[in-house]
């Protein structure tokens, strides 16, 4: 027994992690059900660690948990769903009580949490494990967010923190809570990635279409963006894809069909706030724009039947650029208000300790929603651990109520345009009824209880009485 830790699954980002544990030291033993990507692997990108003994290639689990020090480690990095319980079970004669399974996939926290009850009954260690970054975090630095089983927690720390991405010394890697926390907070991720992802399409949308900007004039725009407050990965890859060529010249972006995939965290942040009524509202808008983008045939149908050309906007290109970068801003904020509001209500709903100060900090590096940003965030929580939302931030509040006439104008002048913001404008429109001590809930209650007696509170008596009119 040589190896430090396991891993069965050798798609990319199996096959970068082990890479990056073998380079920081670790010796790591590796399978794969289709035995022949194990050779592959082995006398290709791993060939110079395998012939160094970091990296041991096995052609069965048998063989493979051999070569584990106890407690056995041993990572999955397969497809979420059915194929993990079916990998676990395979695992399981081979292993003993002690041994510590990790999963490292996209799993649903839901899952999680059924696996490590069940593990734990039967003496073995589960752990849940959100990872982000690609291909290329795997390989040299990811944001890494364990949960699960504590217990685990002291075996693969030393591992994980020397794989995962360092802001400022620190790694992008610290434990985050019991049973399916760690994956749960990976989804808030992702669906903040969503969010991100569409305020960004929507700004593009806006200034090529509404004010027939040029992508090399888009790359430097984006460019100069990711010089201040919207420092980030998405912005900087942004820049990138503007600038790229396809073979005859032309701007490759122009090229790419305008129907965007999802693999399903986004939706399944979304069902969790209805679960938890939440309102959730940004995220939801970029899973439906996904759909609707997807609807390519039907949308292109309508466009004939509904013809409705976007309208130039008719603004200083300089200062309307500026009022969309503020925009964008203020509605980043909102995404990310919105997320961490989901997670305060899910640690209440499950008893999970989340730290919501060091899920920024493991934010800052490596993961795809990377940003300078999310280090004010980590400021916020550790100003106000109990803060009730982003919003009510000093910092927040600040440039929320700086960028609020930018933002209102972007979003008026795309709506008059004909350009579609549903992530922009679902930002505005939760913002300003979140700052409203009146909103129109009196007259549906009204209602409800005039066709329903469903009753309701008066504004002029002790709440918890409630009332009903014969309307």
């Amino acid at each position: 027994m040589s190896a430090d830790i396991g891993l069965i699954g050798l798609a990319v980002m199996g096959q970068n992690l082990v890479l990056n544990m073998a380079d920081h030291g670790f010796t790591v033993a590796v399978f794969n059900r289709t035995t022949s990507k194990v050779d592959d692997f082995i006398h290709g990108p791993a060939k110079e660690l395998s012939s160094s003994k970091r990296i041991i290639g096995t052609k069965s689990i048998a063989d493979f948990v051999k070569t584990l020090k106890r407690p056995r480690r041993v990572m999955l990095m397969v497809k979420a769903g059915d194929a993990v319980d079916e990998l676990i079970d395979e695992c399981l004669p081979y292993l003993e009580p002690g041994d510590i399974l990790i999963d490292g996939g996209n799993s649903n926290y839901s899952d999680t949490n059924r696996r490590t009850r069940a593990l734990k009954a039967k003496g073995f260690i589960f752990l849940g494990v959100g990872i982000s970054g690609g291909e290329e975090g795997a390989r040299h630095g990811p944001s890494i967010m364990p949960g699960g089983n504590f217990a685990g927690w002291p075996h693969v720390k030393p591992i994980f923190q020397a794989i995962a991405a360092k802001v400022d010394g620190e790694p992008c890697c610290e434990w985050v809570g019991d049973e399916g926390a760690g994956h749960y907070v990976k989804m808030i991720h992702n669906g903040i990635e969503y969010g991100d992802m569409q305020l960004i399409a929507e700004s593009y949308d806006i200034l090529r279409r509404g004010c027939n900007l040029s992508t090399d004039a888009l790359a430097s725009t984006f460019a100069a963006w990711n010089t201040g407050p919207l420092n980030s990965y998405l912005i900087e890859i942004t820049a990138a894809i503007f600038r790229k060529k396809d073979v005859d010249g032309e701007p490759l972006v122009d090229k790419i069909l305008d129907s965007a995939g999802q693999k399903g965290t986004g939706r399944w942040t979304v069902v969790n706030a209805l679960d938890l009524g939440v309102p959730l509202t940004l995220i939801g808008e970029a899973v439906f724009a996904r759909n609707l983008s997807a609807m390519v045939d039907e949308r292109t149908d309508a466009s004939m039947a509904l013809s409705s050309p976007i309208k130039p906007i008719q603004a200083n290109i300089k200062e309307f650029t500026h009022a969309i970068e503020q925009a964008l801003y203020a509605s980043k904020i909102i995404s990310y208000a919105q997320g961490f509001s989901l997670m305060r209500r899910a640690a209440k709903e499950w008893n999970w300790n989340l730290h919501f100060g060091a899920i920024a900090l493991m934010w800052r590096g490596g993961c795809i929603i990377r940003s300078q940003f999310l280090g004010k965030i980590k400021e916020a929580f550790d100003q106000d651990p109990e803060l009730a939302s982003l919003l009510v931030a000093p910092y927040f509040k600040e440039e929320l109520l700086k960028a609020l006439p930018g933002w209102r104008q972007a979003v008026s002048a795309a709506v008059i345009a004909g350009c579609p913001v549903p992530c922009l404008s679902t930002a505005l429109a939760f913002f300003d009824g979140y700052r409203s001590n009146k909103l129109p809930a009196n007259l549906i209650q009204a209602q409800r209880d005039f066709f329903g007696a469903h009753t309701y509170e008066r504004c002029d008596r002790p709440r918890g009485q409630f009332f009903h009119t014969q309307w």
